[in-house]
């Protein structure tokens, strides 16, 4: 899961970078209104973390310019406006959420998990591929029936691979889903989690095309 922090304040951004890191997310940060936009339409993002008090733009209206463009990613409001017009102004302008600061971490995890529950649609379909059976939402992979445990990290790839089975993804396309713009990702490290989830899922499950980048198929019954 990949999410857009917005935050101006430095030391708060450093704080949320490092627990939704450790929670498995891959994190970009922004610290500009007029930055928001452009991110979005640089990347695909599963949620937005949005202060209002931004230099360039002011939250607010960067939030309007998103869903002028029928942006649909989810956007939680981070602020410390707390009156009651401030909050029906930023639910108006197109938040999912709207979060007070000062604010624990533990209620931002549990609001942002609450949101990517329900996605930017009321559900996501199962993803089947062959025996897999991946929910995006539940965020669970069985095989034949039978569960398979995948990390956070594992678990997205194969999502994504699993939205095009028979399709080749790039090697830069892969990062990108998986990775933040700051994050050091190490040269081997999608090769990695690709030998991690054949293992798991069967030797032919996950294609090489030399090249190119990967694909996904059924794999063998039986196999694994």
């Amino acid at each position: 899961m990949r999410v857009l922090l917005v935050e101006d304040d430095e030391l708060l951004a450093d704080g949320l970078v490092r627990a939704l890191r450790h929670d498995g997310y891959a994190v970009d940060h922004v610290t500009r209104g007029d930055q928001v936009r452009p991110a979005v339409e640089a990347g695909r993002f599963d949620a937005v973390l949005l202060d209002l008090g931004l230099p360039g733009m002011d939250g607010l209206e960067a939030l309007r310019t998103l869903r002028q463009r029928r942006d649909p990613v989810p956007v939680i409001v981070i602020s410390a406006r707390d009156r009651l017009d401030d909050r029906v102004r930023g639910l108006d302008a197109g938040a999912d959420d709207y979060l007070i600061k000062p604010f624990s971490v533990e209620e931002l995890r549990a609001r942002l998990r609450a949101r990517l529950r329900r996605g930017p649609e009321p559900a996501r379909p199962l993803l089947e591929v062959g025996e897999l059976v991946i929910d995006p939402d539940a965020m669970t992979v069985t095989r034949a029936g039978e569960p398979v445990r995948l990390p956070r990290r594992e678990l997205a790839l194969l999502v994504e691979l699993a939205r095009g089975p028979g399709r080749v993804f790039t090697r830069a396309h892969l990062e990108q889903a998986l990775y933040g713009w700051s994050d050091e990702v190490e040269s081997n490290a999608l090769e990695v989690h690709i030998h991690h989830l054949r293992r798991k899922l069967g030797g032919d499950s996950i294609k090489t095309v030399r090249g190119v980048g990967y694909m996904l198929v059924a794999p063998a019954a039986g196999e694994g």
